[in-house]
């Protein structure tokens, strides 16, 4: 079987539950070091895990046995750290947005393809059963010509539950950076890569209460919008229309719908990895549920950075750099589109991801496992 890819993961806060939950005991990988600016913390994850060693970034940085650094640091810290670890000859996986910047993201990409590593970033719940269903269906001419989408995300706002919420609503958070990457993502995976956006953005309120923990009822100013909505333009002509907002209560819209000429698939939220997926046809009198066609089933954050290592040299990662710096121009360009009340044209592109086959979870924990 040979030795298993071995991660250190850096930044160990409310995300990282996620991610070593899933790679912990995934026989693909071993998590050989943590770190995080917060020793108790790295200390304490490191405790739950056999082989794993807390140490600090620079040390994880340093280390000859990482091959891959896991970036779950705040948004801000995502491009200095993904850099350290590319000069260091580690892969890199990132978790959203790839940088808060789209020179550093470019950075990020052009500078690991000069090394020679690769680059991952989430999001890769995009992989699941519930969107790569959605697409085998548009792919199977399920809905005819594909036409225009709608993604809708609407919430009061993180720090109702985020202890720590200060890094939403600061440069490089509000709805489009934190949440956009999910639903962007999905679109581009069913509908291909954009070529123009024209956006419309605005703020609510000027500062946030945070609603749980030790900071509880502590008031935060607000310095990005949090309300951006827009049109994508799809290369292949079909038109999305995008909402994020941390200003509503709820919606009863689809997460997202897309639209062909003979029927309309309404797909599962894209912030998680499974749900219904609905067709409604030409002709038709009712929404019929559509089985599970493709995707990782049953799976959990960390998928993307498993399918990195699985990819080994004979694909792209699905959830690849050049995907994740596309997205992140997409949403930058919104939101200057917004600013500057004009229709731009992206600089970047993304081929579609290669399509996840319906793969159930023995089956790829038992595939990756091999290196296949």
């Amino acid at each position: 079987m040979g030795d298993s890819h071995r991660v250190g993961v850096i930044g160990l806060g409310v995300i990282s539950r996620a991610y070593l939950d899933t790679l912990a005991n995934h026989p693909a990988v071993s998590i050989v070091a943590l770190a995080d600016l917060d020793a108790a913390r790295s200390a304490e994850a490191a405790a739950k895990i056999p082989g794993a060693e807390a140490v600090s970034p620079e040390s994880l940085l340093a280390r000859p046995d990482v091959q891959t650094v896991l970036n779950l640091t705040i948004p801000a810290a995502h491009a200095d750290i993904s850099l350290a670890a590319i000069d260091a000859g580690k892969n890199v996986y990132v978790e959203k947005p790839l940088a808060v910047r789209l020179a550093d993201g470019r950075s990020i990409v052009e500078r690991a393809g000069s090394a020679g590593v690769l680059v991952g970033c989430a999001p890769d719940t995009v992989l699941g059963t519930g969107t790569q269903t959605a697409r085998a269906a548009i792919d199977g001419g399920l809905i005819g010509r594909p036409m225009s989408a709608s993604a809708v995300m609407v919430t009061a706002g993180h720090e109702r539950w985020h202890p720590h919420p200060d890094f939403y609503y600061v440069p490089g958070g509000g709805p489009l950076l934190d949440m956009g990457p999910y639903y962007i993502s999905a679109l581009i995976h069913l509908l291909g890569p954009v070529r123009a956006v024209t956006g419309a953005a605005s703020r609510l309120r000027a500062e946030r209460v945070i609603g749980s923990g030790p900071r509880a009822g502590q008031r935060i100013p607000v310095e990005v919008d949090t309300h951006v909505t827009g049109v994508l333009e799809h290369v292949d002509g079909a038109l999305s229309t995008i909402t994020t907002s941390f200003d509503g209560v709820t919606t009863t819209a689809a997460p997202i719908e897309v639209h062909g000429e003979t029927g309309t698939l309404a797909v599962p939220d894209p912030n998680y990895f499974d749900g219904e997926v609905r067709l409604f046809a030409l002709g038709g009198s009712e929404w019929r549920v559509l089985e599970p066609q493709a995707g990782y089933a049953d799976s959990s954050r960390g998928i993307g950075l498993i399918d990195l290592v699985g990819a080994d040299g004979q694909r792209p990662p699905r959830a690849g750099g050049d995907l994740a710096l596309h997205v992140l121009e997409t949403m930058t360009t919104l939101l200057r589109s917004a600013a500057e009340g004009r229709r731009i044209e992206l600089t970047t592109t993304a081929e579609r991801p290669a399509p996840v086959p319906l793969t159930p979870a023995e089956e790829w924990q038992a595939r990756h496992a091999y290196g296949h």
